[in-house]
């Protein structure tokens, strides 16, 4: 059998890596592409991203770089998440879990939490929902209305978002106090952000609820984020506490 000339081999290997780079940003595509324009450019760069933190890689389970001081909105502590945590896809941005099975009375609840609190009569002054800015319109956000006398100016780190879930495996991104984040990272329930240059060590990825009972954990993390976004402990009835 005649063996393959060098060109030959240089020419195999080179239109295997470009299957390859097509079949990576294909999937990459079809996983949805969060903020990042689901372009040949955006793809690029966050493999440049990827490629960097490859070589200066950072435990986004180590809460330590989450500043342990100011107000906590958490209204309890956070029971422990049951099993183990999740795995995320192995691209840098979107930042997404590996989809995991969850009831179906608990994904009707996900999937309009962000309207529901919006809509409530204990909120609506305070907070709107909009497409997110951070997922490029992908999906519904809480922001935090202009108007509110008491936001917290650290809002504006992340463009007034406060909360938005991923339709396609149920996590949720949330900009917590700081040590409300710490506490969510610490207990399980989730981690930190991939690209730290982009966001505020206090925006973090909340695992996806699987059931009722978790719903309501991830309903009491986005109830303090948007405690954090407006400035203040909220009651019922739309007054601090």
């Amino acid at each position: 059998m005649a063996s393959l000339s060098p060109q030959n081999w240089v020419a195999s290997a080179v239109a295997a890596a470009g299957l390859a780079f097509l079949i990576d940003f294909s999937a990459w595509k079809s996983n949805g592409t969060g903020g990042t324009p689901p372009t040949l450019q955006g793809y690029i760069k966050i493999r440049r991203w990827g490629l960097y933190l490859l070589f200066h890689p950072r435990n986004l389970l180590d809460a330590s770089e989450i500043p342990d001081s100011g107000p906590s909105y958490l209204t309890s502590s956070l029971p422990p998440r049951s099993g183990s945590r999740p795995k995320l896809t192995r691209w840098t941005l979107p930042q997404r879990q590996h989809r995991e099975p969850i009831t179906a009375k608990a994904s009707e609840v996900l999937m309009t939490l962000m309207q529901a609190f919006a809509n409530s009569p204990t909120w609506s002054s305070y907070i709107e929902t909009r497409p997110s800015k951070t997922e490029g319109g992908t999906g519904p956000a809480i922001y935090v209305k202009p108007d509110v006398p008491t936001m917290n100016p650290n809002a504006s780190k992340i463009f007034y978002e406060v909360a938005h879930v991923h339709p396609s495996e149920n996590s949720l991104h949330v900009y917590l106090s700081p040590k409300d984040a710490r506490t969510v990272v610490e207990s399980g329930w989730g981690e930190k952000f991939t690209v730290p240059w982009i966001a505020p060590p206090s925006w973090v990825m909340v695992y996806a609820p699987r059931d009722e009972e978790e719903v309501e954990v991830v309903r009491g993390i986005v109830r303090a984020a948007v405690c954090f976004a407006v400035g203040k402990d909220v009651k019922k009835d739309g007054s601090p506490e």
